[in-house]
């Protein structure tokens, strides 16, 4: 999947807990492909009804909650669409430390602040595994 920071540099696009916030928010309008392949974006959906940007303070530390457990991220993207059966999703385009990019619902996150220990321990240990020994 693709992230949305159009800046690279040493460390892949990644972050730390002290450098997060450089991260480039993608706000104001629903993504397109075009955006997610010139890397403004981290996904669009295509297939929804009344797609509209969700009115959220971006980029925002989150804890997402996966089937792996629990990661540290940044929401750089927030939007709502709705399915062919009328349910609205909520979804987030998430930034991992490793710069790698995910989609999540807003249900599926804790919304954190950058002090926040465990979101600060996941992002530590996500960029060094022997870090979550410490």
């Amino acid at each position: 999947m693709t992230h949305a920071n159009d800046d690279h540099d040493e460390d892949g696009d990644g972050y730390d807990a002290e450098d997060w916030s450089r991260l480039t928010a993608f706000v104001g309008r629903v993504a397109t492909l075009d955006d997610v392949q010139a890397r403004r974006a981290i996904f669009a959906l295509d297939d929804t009804e009344r797609p509209f940007p969700l009115d959220m303070d971006l980029p925002q530390p989150v804890i997402w909650w996966d089937e792996g457990g629990e990661q540290a991220a940044v929401a750089v993207q927030a939007e709502c669409h709705t399915g062919p059966d009328g349910e609205e999703m909520e979804v987030l385009g998430l930034v991992l430390p490793d710069g790698g990019g995910a989609v999540a619902l807003l249900e599926d996150v804790d919304l954190v602040d950058d002090t926040d220990p465990t979101w600060r321990g996941l992002v530590a240990s996500a960029i060094d595994p022997s870090a979550a020994d410490d």
